[in-house]
């Protein structure tokens, strides 16, 4: 006598919602695994601070690698930033300032 092919029996609704359950489960996980380790936007800024700083101490140009992650506005504020802090470089000092001991010391005029 030929067999019968086996009956293959649907699965229940508690084992459907058990297994969507679980997938739900691991994609949460895993998204916040890869949200967790990623860098803020924050920690982003601070990185390309510093870099711009170095940069322009050395009397470097361009936008830095780690900076490629930073709005253009905050961008460009953050190099006006740099620039004005590191790359004027020395500044001839007021007669003021060199003369200044109380008295005008006939600095002016």
């Amino acid at each position: 006598m030929p067999t019968a092919p086996p009956v293959v029996k649907p699965a229940s609704r508690r084992t459907t919602w058990i297994i969507v359950g679980g997938i739900a489960a691991v994609l949460a996980v895993v998204t916040a695994v890869v949200w967790g380790n990623g860098d803020s936007y924050r920690e982003t800024v601070a990185a390309c601070r510093q870099a711009l700083e170095a940069q322009t101490k050395a009397g470097g140009s361009g936008r830095p690698d780690v900076c490629e992650g930073v709005k253009k506005d905050d961008y460009d504020a953050l190099v006006v930033g740099a620039v004005l802090k590191y790359g004027l470089g020395q500044q001839d000092k007021d007669t003021l300032d060199l003369y200044d001991d109380g008295s005008i010391n006939g600095s002016l005029g």
